[in-house]
């Protein structure tokens, strides 16, 4: 037990310093100074480019939006996220040693032995395929989707309603993730920078106020015009539509998309959400205190 204790410790001072670094030091990989370049630029094109034009530049829960963006990003991260994902990792591989195995007995391959953009394509896309499978599940899955609705709860879209999500999704998405990605192994740095940075442009644009679409390529990427049906509050379906993080070729495939006509001006939002906390602690509390979950506790 003290091991863990141990790790926790260590994952909060490390990443402490870590954030320190990145703040005070410029590199390419900078994930600080990127998310801020990425931000600006997408919410300079939102200004120049605005789909809804008469939407205000600071729109209905910005400043929220933005407090979400550094909280989720940063904060979190040195609150619990490191920590949890750390411990969980090492207790996972611990459970593995009492069988006299490892998470490298199941290793499928090691993508540093592969051709660069080769092992860096893989790793993008086993990843983006797990969090579009992750995603339908929070919307499936009553219990997680009283977690999801923090990011539903936007009603104008903007770049930085991309961060408000509750923290409890990143634990969900990352506990997902790890295995399939471990078993692959091998990614460095550099790989893991690049697939970031670019899930992270699409993410704000997905968000933006802007009304494109890439053409023929959206049948690939996921696109401003294809994600705002995903928050559209009326639904054709129970459970939502286009589940796509970054790229859109997994909705087209599985038929889960959905774009019947121009969604500039639709309603956003979802079923009673005139009832959803509209302040960060209560929307953080919310999924403890919902009376949805009040109900399935006495079931």
């Amino acid at each position: 037990m003290e091991k863990y204790f141990d790790i926790i410790k260590n994952s909060y001072s490390g990443y402490f310093n870590y954030l320190i670094s990145e703040i005070t030091s410029f590199h390419w990989e900078n994930y600080f100074y990127g998310l801020l370049i990425i931000s600006f630029t997408i919410w300079g094109l939102e200004i120049l480019f605005p789909w809804r034009k008469n939407q205000k530049i600071f729109r209905e829960d910005f400043w929220l939006d933005t407090f979400y963006l550094f909280f989720n990003f940063f904060l979190l991260n040195l609150i619990a996220l490191i920590a949890l994902s750390n411990t969980a990792a090492e207790i996972f591989n611990d459970f593995l040693n009492v069988f006299g195995a490892s998470l490298s007995n199941f290793q499928l391959f090691d993508a540093s032995k592969l051709p660069w953009l080769l092992g860096l394509f893989i790793f993008f896309i086993v990843a983006d395929f797990i969090q579009w499978g992750t995603h339908i599940l929070l919307h499936r899955i009553p219990f997680l989707w009283n977690f999801h609705k923090t990011h539903h709860s936007v009603k104008e879209m903007g770049f930085a309603a991309h961060f408000r999500y509750h923290w409890m999704e990143p634990v969900v998405y990352k506990s997902i993730l790890y295995i399939p990605i471990a078993i692959i192994g091998g990614y460095n740095i550099e790989a893991v920078a690049i697939v970031h940075f670019f899930n992270i442009t699409i993410g704000h644009l997905n968000h933006a106020n802007i009304g494109w679409d890439y053409g023929p390529f959206k049948y690939i990427l996921n696109n401003p015009k294809m994600h705002i049906w995903h928050h559209s509050k009326e639904m054709p379906n129970k459970y939502g539509v286009n589940f796509g993080i970054t790229l859109s070729i997994w909705d087209y495939i599985f038929k889960t998309n959905y774009i019947p006509y121009s969604g500039r001006d639709i309603e956003l939002g979802f079923h009673d959400d005139d009832e959803y906390p509209k302040k960060f602690i209560n929307q953080e509390l919310y999924p403890w205190s919902s009376k949805e979950n009040s109900i399935n506790k006495k079931k």
